[in-house]
């Protein structure tokens, strides 16, 4: 599978956007096919509005897109609540997903708009694949093709920027270094930039991924764009919002992805916003 040739970037020039081709990934089994969501930011009021856009009425347009693409499991990027993560916008996200959860997995990762305890009490504490790390919401979720880790880069409510902290990165490098060998996807929240409201430890998560050649990407949600590069060899891939945009020039929905052990087949499902890219497909090869 020809690579892309996605340049490395530095930090500073992580916010430039490339798409590359529109051909569809033809991955052998096994494969692990996952619907992947981003800043849904349910409210509890269903009436609630940002820029025009309803996050409740998007996440109902984008259930049944979802169940009938028959992914293995779907998974949210942070942000899963609206502003302040109170327990009624949980609530409200538990209604909403039942029909999804009641046919697949649901991974959801935290984001500066959640709140741990207020997410836990609804979804529960104890969650398939839940790690032992103190403090945070961690999960590893396994395939025979792909192992997804998802992190906890929450801070505290609607503080902006994110952290993993020592505990979770040193849990992470040991984990890495002890795990069966398998291509590895990272997901956490934040944008691995040097804005001031991004994940603020990123040098130190590229320290312990960089020569780890287990993990092939790291996806994010937080910045409400859809974009994707290559760092370092490592595929950066920015999701969506689903919840609404920043700009008008982004789109509004989720990604269809199929991940495998050669790499990652991502199409756009645009709901809102900007709908130019809807339905188009890119290959991501994983480095070697």
């Amino acid at each position: 599978m020809p690579h892309l040739g996605l340049p490395a970037l530095s930090r500073r020039a992580f916010s430039v956007s490339l798409f590359g081709a529109a051909t569809v990934l033809r991955a052998q089994e096994p494969e692990m096919h996952w619907a992947l969501l981003s800043d849904t930011h349910i409210p509890e009021n269903p009436e609630d509005a940002y820029r025009g856009f309803r996050p409740v009425e998007n996440l109902r347009k984008a259930i049944p897109m979802v169940l009938d693409a028959k992914p293995q499991g779907a998974l949210i990027c942070g942000d899963a609540a609206r502003l302040k993560g109170m327990p009624g916008d949980y609530q409200a996200l538990k209604t909403l997903l039942d029909p999804v959860m009641s046919r697949m997995p649901v991974a959801i990762a935290l984001g500066n708009h959640d709140d741990r305890k207020n997410f836990l009490d609804v979804f529960g504490a104890t969650q398939k694949g839940a790690q032992k790390v103190k403090n945070r919401h961690v999960l590893v979720i396994e395939s025979p093709a792909v192992r997804f880790i998802v992190l906890d880069s929450l801070i505290q409510p609607n503080l902006t920027p994110g952290l993993l902290g020592k505990d979770q990165r040193t849990w992470l490098a040991q984990y890495l270094d002890t795990a069966p060998a398998l291509p590895t996807v990272l997901f956490v929240h934040h944008t691995p930039d040097d804005s001031d409201g991004s994940l603020l430890d990123i040098p130190r998560l590229m320290d312990i991924i960089r020569d780890r050649k287990s993990v092939k990407a790291l996806v994010f949600g937080h910045s409400h764009r859809y974009a994707h590069l290559a760092w370092d060899g490592i595929q950066m891939i920015n999701l969506p919002a689903l919840g609404y945009n920043f700009n008008d020039d982004e789109p509004v929905g989720w990604v269809d992805a199929v991940f495998t052990a050669k790499g990652a087949s991502l199409t756009l499902r645009a709901i809102g916003g900007n709908k130019e890219r809807d339905g188009k497909s890119v290959v991501l090869a994983w480095r070697a």
